[in-house]
């Protein structure tokens, strides 16, 4: 317990100003560099930043992201949260984050993924589907080895090589969202498992995490590490983190909805995710005895806070990730002591 990491993820949505105004989206990318920066000087192990490609988020390419970043961090590894795989190349996934890791001097992480969106499909011409060849290609090219593959979804490739190469190599996660075939494929190809807990409570997922130590004996491959993401915000109070973003939640859970045909949000279920789900909001200590449960329950190896939400200021949210690193996790590591 006492190794475990504290991270943040950031999916660049977009911030409100002082005046309750919608930022640019060219603000917004320049505070969340100011936010990892932030990160890094309160001692947070991981930063990542989400890829998505539609007007409410800011970032399409977290990788210019996380080199702004590295260019004014020292210690804190730096990641997609998630890279959308199904419509991407892998090659081209490969070489951008060797040359992350190359600018960070060793410091890069991928966190490959279907995405919990679809944009990016009908805007690059990809299928869904295409998914689990891309993560098989992937896998492959993380060997740093000459490569030979073929599949529907690329030309193939034959004793290729791929650069640049990286000096120690890169470490790789795949974001699962609850599909037992994925934390399967998770642990075929040798990828960490990086479980999205967005809602509900976390204890639900501790079968998949037997799972895929059990498929990793069965494939016989080494073990590797399982993280854990989840939505959050730090204030002074539980009232105070409650009331900066009650409003954004109902307005992104009623605008997801919508598009995806769920039911829009009951009375009381803000308050049922803070109690019992996978929402941490509140005081340091609310956010700290929370998030120690879920690591003993679990037995995770990293807990990454989401800690941007909807129509929050940027300011609000430097003022969760200074309480986040210099108070949650002491008092979390504590706990776990």
């Amino acid at each position: 317990m006492t190794d475990i990491e504290f991270g943040l993820d950031t999916f660049g949505g977009v911030t409100r100003d002082a005046e309750g105004k919608p930022q640019h989206h060219a603000q917004v990318i320049r505070n969340i560099v100011e936010e990892g920066v932030v990160a890094d000087q309160v001692g947070l192990d991981f930063f990542g930043v989400g890829e998505h490609h539609r007007r409410d988020f800011a970032v399409s390419s977290p990788e210019m992201v996380l080199a702004a970043v590295a260019s004014r961090t020292e210690r804190l590894r730096l990641g997609s949260a998630v890279t959308v795989l199904s419509s991407d190349d892998p090659v081209r996934v490969f070489e951008r984050f060797a040359t992350l890791d190359a600018v960070s001097q060793g410091r890069a992480e991928i966190v490959a993924g279907r995405g919990s969106f679809t944009e990016s499909f009908p805007l690059f011409g990809f299928d869904l589907a295409d998914y689990e060849e891309r993560l098989e290609l992937l896998a492959a090219l993380l060997k740093e080895e000459k490569v030979t593959w073929e599949g529907r979804t690329r030309a193939a490739l034959t004793d290729q090589e791929v650069f640049p190469r990286t000096e120690n190599g890169l470490t790789a996660w795949v974001g699962v969202g609850g599909s037992p075939e994925s934390v399967v494929r998770t642990a075929r190809h040798g990828f960490g498992l990086f479980l999205a807990i967005i809602g509900g409570p976390a204890d639900r997922f501790a079968p998949y995490i037997d799972l895929f130590e059990r498929a990793q004996d069965e494939f016989g491959v080494p073990r590797q590490r399982v993280a854990v993401h989840s939505p959050g915000f730090v204030a002074e109070t539980d009232e105070q983190a409650r009331e900066t973003v009650y409003e954004g939640w109902l307005a992104m859970r009623t605008q997801i909805g919508r598009e995806r045909g769920w039911p829009p949000p009951s009375p009381g279920d803000f308050e049922r995710e803070i109690e019992g789900g996978s929402l941490y909001v509140g005081s340091p200590e609310t956010v700290a005895r929370k998030l120690a449960g879920t690591i003993k329950v679990l037995g995770v190896d990293r807990f990454d806070l989401k800690y941007d939400q909807g129509q929050v200021r940027h300011e609000d949210l430097m003022g969760s990730i200074e309480l986040y690193g210099t108070q949650v996790v002491p008092l979390v590591k504590d706990m776990l002591g």
